[in-house]
């Protein structure tokens, strides 16, 4: 099993940027996929970004295409998001997720929560106006 901290949330302004860390525990974390969801209160959790175990292969959600970016560090154990041009709507708790080691998805099925055996507990990030 492989567990997962973020931080890097906090406070910012409209139109800000900040940078999401997730530090992964375990021997597997090369082989995982790796994602980035996202819930706001009263809302359901929200897909955003996930990369492949390797690192080229990135999917974004349309809401945040163009504004944010999904990378990782291997040899760190570590998977970031940049999130840059933050509007009032990206106000959420920021989750990071973990695929099963080997496991492959593509597009519209990495959405799904259920594909995911490891998550963090969430960093809040805060956009003032």
């Amino acid at each position: 099993q492989v567990q997962l901290v973020e931080s890097g949330g906090g406070w910012v302004q409209v139109g800000g940027s900040l940078r999401l860390s997730c530090a992964a525990s375990g021997r597997t974390f090369s082989r995982r996929a790796m994602a980035w969801f996202r819930q706001a209160p009263g809302k359901e959790r929200e897909f955003l970004a996930i990369i492949s175990a390797s690192g080229p292969s990135t999917t974004y959600a349309d809401p945040v295409k163009g504004r944010f970016t999904i990378s990782r560090d291997n040899a760190k154990n570590t998977v970031y998001l940049q999130m840059n041009s933050l509007k009032p709507e990206d106000a959420a708790v920021y989750y990071c997720a973990a695929r099963p080691p080997n496991s492959f998805c593509s597009g519209y099925g990495c959405s799904g929560l259920t594909g995911y055996d490891a998550w963090g507990q969430g960093t809040q990030v805060t956009i003032s106006s």
